[in-house]
């Protein structure tokens, strides 16, 4: 028997992560969400580690089930993190889980009512899928993904949910994305593939493949993979022929998302080297060692919500170096800034950048950055404060002095 704190509230009224991770997946009035194992409910979870720190909802139709939701690529994850996963998939298999006093979510339905995932079984053509279900802080660009297993727990693909009008955009371009990327073969790196892409209520929800269950983490995580980078700013191809930063769309792309506090830069890098050459193509947006995986000499690359084509080649170079920065060794936006231009210095030769453009890409990447930082606080995530004001005065320092 799992110990239960008997509250009976909904959660979908909290204003933490697991209040907007209910409301955004059991958005149906008509269900009815409870804190408590009830009887005939639709659905039951293990809220773990505790209801006002819920990390996961680990379904609980069947011991295979809930052990494979902790389970399932747990080799991806840091050593820390693997061991407590490790410690509750044995407890869910041996049918113990209570030991963990986990608060249990029941979710009632009237007959006439699916649940998401029942909705994308049939479109997938499955009897039966079951969701294990993440839960992050709220934010209005955070979106809850989706697990889904079959009745032996194997895993058949992750729905992303798009709630809102911004999360609703990342679904569509990364359906997007997936559906126009070119088989992989070569450098290009493997990606799963988009298995649905549909609406369900109000909600855009995309399905993606599961990965092979034995991918493992990257060894050397922190070295860009420069072949697999040019393969996907190429898409498989040839290089494109440079041209003058001035021409084309790429600079008139970004005076369109522009903000006052940012012209200034697209101003001065554009006198700067509005004559350059540059070669442009595709990116994948969020080139980060946690999206990617290894197996058996291939490499897997996923979450493609910020892709785009018509940027520079060493985009995705610049942001690894920078987002490794930041969030794997915490260095200020000074350090991190300071990280692309190793990277640039180190790599970019080997993708066909010389100096001047390997400046250029740099403080291109980082006009970029603020660009995404400014739309997401236009959206309402509001402004990350390791990135504003800071990126606007590197930027004027970078732009007018001599380098």
């Amino acid at each position: 028997m799992y110990s239960d704190s008997l509250v009976a509230a909904d959660p979908r009224d909290r204003t933490d992560g697991l209040g907007w991770v209910t409301r955004a997946v059991f958005d149906d009035p008509r269900l009815r969400l409870t804190i408590g194992a009830e009887p005939g409910a639709a659905a039951r979870y293990a809220v773990v580690p505790s209801l006002d720190r819920a990390r996961f909802l680990l379904p609980l139709g069947s011991r295979r089930v809930t052990a494979a939701s902790v389970l399932a690529y747990n080799a991806l994850r840091p050593p820390t993190v693997r061991a407590s996963r490790a410690a509750i998939g044995l407890l869910a298999r041996a049918g113990a889980l209570g030991l963990t006093r986990a608060p249990v979510l029941s979710v009632s339905a009237p007959n006439d009512v699916d649940l998401l995932w029942d909705q994308l079984a049939g479109l997938l053509g499955r009897p039966r899928l079951h969701a294990a279900i993440g839960i992050r802080a709220p934010d209005p660009h955070h979106k809850p993904t989706l697990q889904l297993f079959d009745d032996a727990g194997r895993p058949h693909g992750y729905a992303k949910v798009g709630w809102n009008d911004g999360t609703r955009a990342m679904v569509r371009a990364e359906a997007a994305a997936l559906a126009g990327l070119p088989p992989p073969g070569g450098d290009l790196p493997v990606t799963p593939r988009l298995l649905l892409h549909t609406r369900w209520h109000d909600r855009e929800v995309a399905v993606i493949e599961p990965m092979p269950g034995d991918v493992r983490r990257l060894r050397h995580p922190e070295l860009p993979r420069l072949a697999a980078m040019l393969a996907v700013a190429r898409r498989g191809g040839p290089p494109a022929p440079p041209r003058p930063v001035a021409q084309g769309d790429f600079l008139a792309a970004w005076r369109r998302r522009s903000a006052p506090a940012i012209e200034p830069a697209i101003d001065a890098l554009e006198a700067r080297d509005g004559g350059l050459p540059v070669e442009f193509g595709h990116w994948h947006g969020d080139w980060v060692p946690w999206n990617m995986a290894r197996r058996r000499g291939e490499l897997f690359l996923w979450d493609w919500e910020n892709s785009g084509s018509g940027v520079p080649v060493g985009f995705d170079l610049a942001h690894q170096a920078f987002q490794t920065a930041l969030s794997t060794r915490g260095r200020p936006a000074t350090g991190c800034a300071a990280a692309v231009d190793a990277a640039l210095a180190a790599h970019g030769s080997a993708l066909g950048l010389a100096p001047a453009a390997q400046r250029f890409v740099a403080d291109a990447y980082l006009v970029e950055l603020w660009l995404r930082t400014y739309e997401l606080s236009a959206d309402g995530a509001g402004w990350n404060p390791k990135l504003h004001p800071a990126l606007l005065r590197i930027l004027g320092e970078r732009l007018t002095a001599p380098r």
